[in-house]
């Protein structure tokens, strides 16, 4: 197998407390329309299941998924920004839009932060799960390609720094 066989993601999945709120959240508030919903009640390995699994749909064609299994055990908790996030990539007049829109719905909203390649804002969703909506800056082409940046040369002194 030659190259890169990730073309793009398909969809990325979170477990989720409430589908209805989560809809709302995403549908309602973002606007990504709610592709698919189905209930799985035996799992492709004969699993006997409970789980409400929904797609959102994002410009590219890509998914953002949902899993809602009640009764089960999960520790959902106000995530922090190092620990789990999906970020989404939008245009910097809809950063803005979306940021007093947050704000005046009273969703925990931050930012704009400038991270040199791309400016962000910060949601909250009802899952606790952070939210980054992000617009690239002129900077993001250049500063993202492998062959300009030493991302691998920082990979390694970053190793041999936690080797000690």
């Amino acid at each position: 197998m030659a190259g890169n066989p990730a073309h793009m993601f398909h969809h990325v999945a979170y477990r989720c407390r409430d589908s209805e709120a989560t809809r709302a959240f995403y549908e309602d508030f973002l606007g990504m329309e709610l592709a698919q919903a189905f209930v799985i009640e035996r799992t492709a390995t004969g699993r006997d299941a409970a789980v409400l699994h929904s797609f959102y749909k994002l410009g590219d064609g890509s998914f953002l998924a949902f899993f809602e299994v009640p009764g089960s055990d999960f520790d959902f908790k106000p995530q922090h920004d190092f620990d789990l996030h999906v970020a989404m990539e939008t245009s910097a007049e809809e950063l803005e839009a979306v940021l007093a829109k947050a704000r005046a719905a009273g969703i925990e909203a931050r930012g704009p932060a400038d991270h040199g390649i791309i400016h962000s804002i910060y949601l909250r969703d009802p899952n606790g799960y952070v939210v980054e909506l992000a617009a690239r800056t002129e900077r993001h082409a250049a500063e993202m390609d492998p062959t300009r940046n030493q991302a691998r040369a920082t990979l390694d002194a970053w190793t041999a720094r936690k080797a000690g």
